[in-house]
């Protein structure tokens, strides 16, 4: 451990602020594909039943109409945030009629771009906006991509220690400053140490045949429907998923919030001339937004980000310029096949504990072959992972997995210790157990299971995802919601319907003004 790392958890541990610590708050962020019985893509609209996704809170839809996404408000509770996520998927199975959601990251069988629906948002300007933005990502990336479902892991410290951070940091100056700058160290230090997630979480080994027939990629067949790559964890997260080549030169900097606002903006006021050829506005149809390396932030597919909830018409640079960072987005994290909601609150219990590694380790600014490093620790993981012979670098050392990994894991253990406190069932080191054995035997990791399971069982990745995404909706199915929260969701819905209406009703700009005065706002 650093002498400023264990400096840092002594304080903690002498000021009995592990309670505390405990508060931060957690959300997710579940996207998962509508299928029908057949294991295909749904064309069907999203279902009325399940609210506007342009205004609802809690079910909303990703880049295509059959691309549900799942939020849960942030929670104190990791029972809660597991709970609120679980209630999501009963309710929306009990409005689902034939159709089940696809329980994988890497999409099931697909016969092409327009076999994928582009999202609808209804008449608004802001709807417009957002279904153009994402035509704009299938013209850019092809529809295939975009249709990959992930995990997001939302975290913030507890208000109430920040204050008791600075002064312990013997920082002066403003609060909000040294918040942000917190949270920037914290997300440096998830792209150094994030492959480990990728490593513990990862649950995309090998794709269908189809997805494969649409990308540029080399694999290995593990049948006449799956290819895979032997050692791989993630390919959600490799180089199949979601990276593109026009965003390797942008550089945006994680060295704080300033350089990072400033780099977005560049990279959506610049040009990009394979983008020109494309066209914006061709025959009177807006094919993509602009023409611009982005058409806006969250085009940049980015490991982690630090956020701030936008306001209505409100640029997300613009709510980080005015209100600094209010919480982080980890998005490395695939479906998790063998949990009914693709994760479980050992995960999120994991992933906190990590966070606070994160932000109490040293986080020096990213300078140099750094970013290079960490590029190449992520896609060997996702790519490699479970090879035993992988190596990682680490400040220009090449150091075999297994020993870097347990030598962050040795360090997150002070965290979880700290989190458990007296607990005697050590809800957070009993989970930080389950990964280090992990780590010593890769068959336990999830990736590893999967792969296992489709040979046992002679099954293609088609077959195996189809027959787990049916057990998935057996189990929402036989548990439905209590009247209470099913009453809650359907109101939810309907007061959705009709903020999009209202919406609608009071739009005065063309769409050309409004998205004039987006844009300007920079």
């Amino acid at each position: 451990m650093t002498s400023r790392f264990q400096e840092r958890l002594r304080w903690i541990h002498d000021a009995d602020l592990g309670p505390l610590l405990t508060c931060g708050r957690k959300g997710i962020e579940k996207e998962c594909l509508r299928v029908i019985p057949t294991g295909d893509i749904t064309h069907t609209p999203h279902p009325r039943a399940l609210g506007s996704a342009l205004t609802h809170p809690d079910i909303t839809t990703d880049y295509s109409e059959a691309l549900l996404e799942f939020r849960t408000p942030p929670c104190a509770d990791v029972e809660n945030t597991v709970g609120f996520l679980e209630d999501i998927h009963r309710y929306v199975y009990g409005c689902l009629e034939d159709e089940i959601l696809w329980a994988a990251s890497m999409p099931c069988r697909l016969y092409g771009d327009d076999d994928i629906p582009i999202a609808q948002y209804g008449c608004s300007n802001v709807g417009k906006m957002k279904h153009i933005y994402r035509r704009g990502l299938g013209y850019r990336y092809g529809r295939a991509m975009q249709a990959i479902a992930g995990v997001h892991f939302n975290y913030s410290l507890p208000e109430a220690f920040w204050p008791v951070y600075q002064y312990q940091e013997g920082e002066s100056g403003s609060l909000r400053d040294f918040v942000d700058r917190s949270y920037f160290g914290l997300v440096r230090n998830i792209q150094r140490y994030g492959w480990l997630v990728l490593y513990l979480f990862g649950a995309s080994p090998a794709v269908c045949r189809s997805f494969v027939g649409l990308r540029d990629a080399d694999f290995e067949p593990l049948d006449p429907e799956t290819f895979y790559a032997p050692f791989a964890t993630s390919l959600r997260m490799s180089d199949i998923g979601y990276k593109n080549k026009s965003q390797r030169g942008l550089d945006i900097s994680y060295n704080g919030l300033s350089e990072y606002v400033a780099g977005l903006c560049r990279a959506i006021e610049t040009p990009y001339a394979p983008y020109r050829e494309i066209g914006v506005k061709v025959d009177g149809e807006y094919r993509q937004l602009n023409d611009h390396i982005l058409q806006i932030e969250n085009e940049y597919y980015g490991f982690v980000r630090p956020k701030q909830v936008a306001r209505s018409g409100e640029r997300p640079t613009l709510a980080l310029q005015r209100r600094g960072v209010q919480y982080v987005e980890l998005r490395a994290l695939d479906l998790g096949f063998f949990h009914p909601s693709g994760l479980d609150a050992g995960e999120i219990r994991f992933l906190e504990a990590f966070m606070l590694f994160c932000l109490f380790t040293e986080s020096p600014p990213l300078t140099g072959e750094e970013p290079r490093e960490i590029e190449h620790n992520q896609l060997a993981v996702a790519r490699h992972g479970r090879d035993p012979h992988v190596t990682l670098q680490e400040r220009g050392i090449s150091r075999p997995f297994a020993e870097f990994a347990l030598d962050v894991c040795g360090r997150i253990e002070a965290i979880c210790a700290l989190l458990d406190g007296a607990a005697p069932e050590r809800p957070y080191g009993s989970i930080l157990d389950r990964q280090r054995a992990a780590i010593h035997d890769p068959s336990l990791l999830p990736s590893a299971r999967m792969l296992a399971e489709m040979r046992q069982r002679g099954e293609s990745f088609f077959a195996f995802a189809l027959r787990l995404s049916e057990e998935q909706a057996g189990y929402f199915r036989d548990r439905p919601l209590s009247k209470e929260r099913a009453a809650y969701f359907a109101e939810a819905a309907e007061a959705s319907l009709a903020k999009q209406a209202e919406i609608e009703h009071t739009d005065d700009l063309s769409f050309e003004e409004y998205l004039e005065r987006y844009y300007a706002n920079c």
